[in-house]
Formats: structure tokens, sequence, C-alpha cells
């Protein structure tokens, strides 16, 4: 089955007739009879009744249109989306993003590349950071934005380094002085996002050491939720800082210090695998990267050679 052989089918159907489909067509009549003849004979039924001098769809025709025309726009928009690949920067950019990034950092990238690139349009996919890893791997997605990860496959570029803070209620007895010690904080009753968190397991190293168990009011999956339970006075909980931001601008939540020995930085990453080249649209989002973070990348040519030095010319 070929394209132009639907094109004529789906012509026929509107016309009513092989000869303004020809004419239509740009075709000669016999062409586009032997195109229709054809197609019948590859699906082994009648799609027209021949009567006169127009044509009409059989029952089987009926049936088989609305597939033919999904079809033909598939077809279409496959070439239209390799056309876009050849020229300027536009098309489809699929991303994943761990949540944090997705939801606080990532709209203001995708701001900053649609006011260069308007024709770009953007498909977003949130998990955590090792799910992203896995959608890069498997070319579910064409980069990732996460925590600092490694796979052989993938180089992994070093965008900003996220701080993750304590904060608590602006109420709080922590609040007054803006400083907390460890031992203190592992009294508190805590609202945890994200159980595997690096301070969280800076909390439970220092209770296993002092002989102590953290007190886990609750286990949230969305930062959202656990900013408000903070914000109710219900616990403290360590977050992200770009989540906070506003927040504590507001006077909702406030940040409290452990001191400089005990302040944990999370790297965050561009996830790019490795390829012999690149499309204009993931090229066009490194530029903005490139631009916003000072980030270095990079740009393959050909060859497995030029994947190696995109490795080693980033963080």
């Amino acid at each position: 089955m070929e394209l132009h052989q639907l094109e004529s089918f789906l012509v026929a159907a509107d016309k009513g007739s092989f000869r303004q489909t020809a004419v239509s067509l740009h075709l000669s009549q016999p062409s586009v009879s032997t195109r229709i003849r054809t197609l019948e004979e590859e699906l082994g039924v009648p799609l027209f009744h021949r009567a006169g001098r127009g044509v009409r769809l059989t029952e089987m025709g009926k049936a088989f249109l609305p597939y033919a025309q999904s079809a033909l726009a598939s077809l279409r928009e496959g070439r239209e989306v390799l056309a876009t690949g050849r020229g300027a920067p536009g098309g489809l950019l699929t991303i994943a993003a761990a949540r944090n990034i997705g939801t606080y950092t990532l709209p203001a990238i995708l701001e900053r590349l649609r006011r260069g690139h308007p024709d770009i349009k953007a498909h977003i996919t949130v998990g955590r950071s090792r799910d992203v890893l896995g959608m890069v791997v498997a070319e579910q997605a064409q980069l990732g934005l996460s925590r600092d990860l490694r796979h052989e496959e993938v180089v992994t570029t070093h965008l900003y380094d996220e701080e993750v803070v304590l904060v608590t209620h602006p109420g709080h007895r922590f609040a007054a002085s803006g400083y907390a010690d460890l031992a203190e904080v592992a009294k508190e009753p805590f609202i945890l996002y994200d159980p595997g968190s690096a301070y969280f397991r800076l909390i439970q190293t220092y209770c296993r050491r002092e002989g102590m168990q953290p007190r886990v009011e609750m286990r949230l999956d969305s930062i959202d939720a656990t900013k408000h339970m903070v914000e109710l006075g219900i616990g403290i909980s360590f977050l992200p800082r770009s989540a906070i931001r506003r927040e504590v601008e507001r006077g909702g939540l406030r940040t409290i210090s452990l001191g400089p020995e005990n302040r944990v930085v999370l790297q965050t990453s561009l996830l790019l695998k490795l390829a012999d080249s690149y499309p204009p649209q993931v090229l066009a989002l490194l530029d903005v990267l490139s631009a916003m973070y000072g980030a270095v990348f990079a740009t393959p040519a050909a060859g497995r050679s030029t994947a190696r030095r995109l490795r080693a010319g980033v963080g």
C-alpha cells in the first residue's frame, strides 16, 4: 500500500468521480483507476461502486475511510517533522526533568527558549532523577535535567548547584535566631518530601551516632504539600531553596542555618545521550542553557570521536 494510492482513494471518496480526482491530482483518469484498482486488490475488497459517470463508496470503503485519513495525516506529519529537522530550529523537543527542576526551574528556561525559537514545542515528562536518566538512555526523551548522574552512554554537564535548606514556620523556636544545632533539629517533627534527600541522610547519620530516632510526622510526594504543612506549623522540612523562594519572600517560611559544615548542595545537570549529531531544537536549548548558566557544550559534528570529545569537554 503506497501513499499515492491512499491519496487517490481519499480524493475519489470526496469527489465521487475518478475524472474529477484525476483533474485534482493532475493525473490521467486511467492512472487514478489503476491506483484504486491496485489498492482494492491489496485489500481484497471493492472500495467503490462504479456506476455511470460517478463512483460511491461501498460499505467496505466506508469502513476503510477513517483509517486511510488517519494514515495519510500521520505520514504528512512525519514528513513535516523531518523537514523541520533539516532546517531552522523548530518541531518537538522532548525533555525529562526531575520534579523540583520541572516545577521551579524549567519554566524560565522554556520561556527563554520560546522567545528565541517560537516554533519549538516542548513535551515535558517529570519524575525522579533516576527516572530521568532512564528516559534519556532509552531515548524516550531527547535530553534530561536532573541531579548529577552518570552513565556510559550519557554526557552529563553541570549547570548549577541547588542548595537544600531547613525550613520552619516563622513562629518556630528556631526562627528567632535563624540557626539550629543538629541535636535540636533531630528532636523536631519532620515533614518529608523525599526520605532519600541528602539533608535527611545527614540527620539520620547524626541520630544513629547519638542513639536517637528522627521524628517523622508525615511523608509526602509533593513539594507544595510539604511547604503547606510547614507553613501550618505541623513540622519542619528540608527543601530545595529554589522551591521555597516565594514563601520565604512573603514571610510564610523561614530558612534555618545548620552551620557551614552542614551545608548540603546538590548538583543539577543536563543529561544528553551520546550521538553523532543532534537535531536543531536540541542545539537551540543548549544555547539557552549556555547563556543562562555558563555551561560549555561541544557541538557534535559527526562520528563517535566527536561524541567522545563532547564527553570530555563538559563537566
